[in-house]
């Protein structure tokens, strides 16, 4: 039999794989190649070395996702009253949503996410993701590079040029996409919250030549993406001239590694300016008007209201559609975050309740559900791997406090010690439930997974071996990721 507990089988004595098996073992015979060992087994068969070959089943071709979808839920998405309900709990803990059936008979979701349930037989929910920080910049750092926020004592919680580079950039170090569309965008804005960019949206020390495309609010009037277009004195010819010369002074042999990653960039936006196809990725309006309708076109001309003051989320439609126009022209790594530059959208301390049923779910629910049903329908989704998830979850309990920010008596503040993240195409199976919390969502029951086992799972979903090394600025090496793969969700 084989390694007990793994692909047992039993293999009859005098069967031909009983044979091959023992032959195998002989190999070591002085003189006698294993090719040549095995075609005089296989002849005593009757059976030639390339019919034996022809009978045996391939071993199945291991499938991974070419490009990503990650959908950034910054603020921190309650758990329990969204996709971990628990009816059965105490009203302080269970809230005021109901769940109701999925397509999935094993999950139920929030009734105020109605379209959304439609299509959770797509994804695989783990429900036991934990970790200890409670400070949102500092975990958006961690959720979207995989790495500890901690360093030298202090949490990160600004950008710099000694963070570890988030999914995009690595993706796009990586594997060179082979048309000319940015590798790593990012939609709509760069994230910001006190006093600072939120950490893990730039490239880090894989320098500024893999910092994302920032491609701005695809649902406004007359959305130009900002710098892919020359100025109106700029012709292409000139463009194209200026640059020859400027190769000329800027030879190889005056570069440093710096001179090198800005010689990249430059080369990056001088195709973005003369690609004609990349440029048309970016142009929304070219959708037919059901599908902009079906992701949800904005509802509202002002923004100058934030999502939690309950001025929605009118952008969220035309930015997970401007996602999927882009992973099919094909850019490797999309960043979609719910709100824009100041939103922290599902940061809801108080007023928890109202702002989810008025001014979240109902932008989420529609966008959300028909870029599920877009991948699937357009046979994107067996090549893209979609990753949702946020730095942390809400509290158990309405009214805990766990912040200076603090919560009313029906809000909920932060939770990092357990919450959900969802996965779905590529390699990871449909339909899943990875993991479990506790009777209140506040803890892991089993399966505890931690941010560096997701991101090891991202990047093997994604074919990169996660101890493949990078170099920081110093050339020091750095694996991609430190966590274990989850083997249930990636197949391997």
């Amino acid at each position: 039999m084989c390694e007990a507990g793994r692909n047992t089988a039993v293999v009859a004595p005098d069967s031909l794989e009983y044979g091959m098996h023992m032959i195998a073992g002989a190999i070591s015979t002085a003189g006698v190649s294993r090719r040549a060992m095995l075609t005089g087994v296989t002849a005593g068969y009757g059976l030639s070395l390339e019919q034996l070959l022809a009978r045996t089943p391939a071993a199945p071709q291991k499938r991974y996702a070419r490009n990503c979808i990650l959908f950034f839920l910054e603020g921190g998405p309650s758990h329990i009253d969204l996709w971990d309900m628990k009816p059965k709990a105490p009203a302080e803990i269970r809230g005021t949503f109901q769940p109701i059936a999925t397509r999935n008979p094993e999950l139920q979701v929030c009734e105020h996410l109605p379209l959304t349930a439609r299509q959770m037989h797509l994804v695989t929910w783990i429900r036991s993701v934990h970790h200890r920080i409670n400070d949102h910049n500092a975990g958006a750092y961690y959720a979207l590079s995989g790495r500890s926020p901690v360093r030298e004592g202090r949490l990160v919680t600004a950008e710099s040029a000694e963070n570890f580079p988030p999914f995009g950039a690595v993706l796009a170090h990586l594997r060179a996409t082979r048309r000319r569309v940015p590798p790593f965008v990012h939609i709509p804005e760069v994230m910001f919250n006190n006093g600072s960019e939120i950490p893990g949206e730039r490239a880090g020390f894989l320098g500024s030549a893999w910092d994302p495309l920032v491609a701005g609010d695809p649902s406004v009037a007359g959305y130009r993406v900002p710098g892919l277009t020359l100025p109106a004195a700029m012709s292409l010819p000139r463009l194209q001239r200026r640059r020859v010369l400027l190769d000329q002074f800027n030879t190889r042999a005056s570069y440093g590694r710096a001179g090198r990653r800005i010689g990249q960039f430059r080369q990056q936006a001088s195709d973005l300016l003369q690609t004609t196809a990349a440029q048309r990725a970016f142009e929304v309006a070219r959708e037919p008007l059901a599908i902009r309708e079906r992701y949800g076109l904005p509802d509202r001309a002002d923004r100058s209201r934030g999502v939690r003051k309950f001025g929605g989320l009118p952008h969220l439609g035309q930015s997970l559609l401007l996602s999927r126009r882009l992973i099919e022209a094909g850019v490797r790594l999309v960043t979609v975050c719910t709100g824009r530059r100041y939103d922290q959208s599902w940061d809801t301390h108080r007023q928890h309740f109202p702002l989810l049923k008025r001014s979240l779910l109902p932008y989420f629910d529609r966008a959300f559900s028909a870029l599920l049903e877009d991948l699937e329908q357009r046979g994107l989704l067996e090549e893209t791997l979609l990753v949702v998830m946020g730095e942390f979850g809400r509290t158990p309990r309405l009214g805990q406090i766990t912040s200076n920010a603090g919560a009313d008596r029906a809000g909920r503040d932060h939770w990092p010690h357990c919450y959900s993240v969802l996965l779905a195409g590529g390699p990871v199976p449909r339909g899943m439930i990875y993991g479990a919390s506790d009777a209140s969502a506040a803890y892991p029951a089993h399966h505890a997974v931690t941010p560096e086992d997701v991101a090891a799972t991202i990047y093997q979903a994604l074919g990169i071996n996660p101890r493949t090394r990078i170099l920081d600025s110093l050339s020091r090496p750095h694996s991609v990721a430190l966590g274990t793969p989850i083997a249930a969700v990636t197949g391997r």
